[in-house]
């Protein structure tokens, strides 16, 4: 059994490697993560993670891992920022609150079924400056990522709170990822 890993996030293939998985091979899905009108948080990192699954090509012998991972604040979806601006906007809405992070991860066998498992994790930052979010938003680490932070960079020292999956929030929750390798009869040492 061969193991495709849909995505190129070069983060979720280091979680990855922390279970003993390396990919046999790495495929980028093509697909509109765009939420669809009136979409929940939880609903939309779900089926984003699934069509992910669907949109690799695959043998016979391979599975396919796919994740999809985004930050919802009450019902609202913070995706990837467009802008330095929209970066503003995520940081100074998540400053001293709570937000989930919620991280899909989705299996398709050998036997060709869909298994998706989802982490959601709570995290809450300390009240953030005027120049705390400049100087993040001037090093362009929060662009490209969901909810406008990376908690494996400099947005760490901010977090008060935590509870849930650490490496969900990072991009790829190795509990449930494990479990649904496990159950698809993927070996792991």
């Amino acid at each position: 059994m061969k193991l495709v890993l849909a995505s190129t996030s070069p983060r979720r293939r280091d979680l990855l490697a922390r279970i003993g998985v390396v990919p046999d091979r790495i495929a980028a899905p093509d697909i509109d993560e765009d939420p669809q009108a009136g979409e929940l948080p939880r609903v939309y990192v779900q089926r984003v993670a699934a069509a992910k699954a669907r949109a690799v090509a695959r043998a016979g012998d391979e599975i396919v891992l796919a994740g999809d991972t985004t930050i919802a604040v009450g019902r609202r979806i913070l995706g990837k920022p467009a802008d330095e601006a929209d970066l503003r906007a995520m940081l100074a809405l998540l400053s001293g609150r709570r937000h989930h992070c919620l991280s899909a991860v989705c299996l398709i066998g050998v036997d060709d079924m869909l298994r998706t498992r989802l982490s959601d994790t709570v995290v809450a930052f300390k009240r953030l400056s005027a120049r705390e979010i400049d100087a993040y938003v001037a090093r362009g680490e929060g662009m490209g990522k969901a909810g406008g932070y990376a908690i494996q960079g400099r947005a760490e020292a901010w977090v008060r709170f935590l509870s849930g999956s650490h490496s969900g929030v990072v991009g790829l929750p190795l509990f449930e990822t494990r479990a649904l390798l496990e159950g698809a009869g993927y070996p792991l040492g």
